[in-house]
């Protein structure tokens, strides 16, 4: 087996790859700014499309410099329980079940019945 072995180098790690005889795109230089004022430099090709909002190291979303303002994202308005129940039940019905609720708590605890107030 150590005769196999191929030693002094490191296969995980080391690529045998040149950049002989490639050529790279053109490529420009972007800036994006940040709410907490931190600036990010990034490179990108002449074909790509430069997004308008980019991750800031901070975690805030930077705005692209001297480019168009980004488009804001549509936002789902977000359900309550309180709107999930008015989709199943009316408050009439809700008012009904709770007065149920009341009379058999009301019960268990050995008070007597409540007149209903119309």
């Amino acid at each position: 087996m150590a005769e196999r072995s191929l030693r002094g180098t490191n296969l995980s790690w080391l690529s045998f790859e040149s950049d002989e005889g490639v050529t790279f795109s053109e490529r420009r230089m972007t800036s994006y700014t940040c709410p907490n004022g931190h600036t990010t430099e990034l490179p990108f090709s002449v074909e790509a499309e430069i997004p308008g909002l980019w991750e800031c190291r901070c975690g805030k979303d930077a705005k692209l410099n001297n480019g168009p303002e980004p488009e804001a994202k549509a936002t789902k308005h977000v359900r309550t329980h309180w709107d999930m129940l008015l989709e199943r039940r009316s408050i009439p019905e809700l008012e009904e079940l709770l007065e149920e609720r009341l009379t058999l708590l009301r019960q268990k605890r050995g008070e007597k019945p409540r007149k209903r107030s119309a």
